[in-house]
């Protein structure tokens, strides 16, 4: 049984989808998460910087998501 490759190159688009959106994920964590787990202070600019970039690398995962490649029916 041959491996499907029009499968497989779908997975891997969304592999590396999900890879950008946990980056993303993760900077709005560091940038907001974390200052209040610490109880330290940061300004509302820093906040919004974080967010804007963990905003950017989800919108990038949503872009590469177009990508992937429907299959011919039978």
């Amino acid at each position: 049984m041959q491996p499907d490759p029009l499968a497989s190159y779908n997975e891997r688009v969304k592999l590396v989808a999900a890879f950008y959106n946990a980056i993303g994920l993760g900077m709005i964590a560091v940038g907001v998460l974390r200052p209040l787990s610490e109880g330290t202070a940061i300004s509302g600019l820093a906040i919004s910087i974080w967010i804007a970039g963990g905003l950017a690398f989800h919108a990038l995962a949503l872009y590469i998501l177009r990508y992937m490649k429907k299959g011919v029916t039978p």
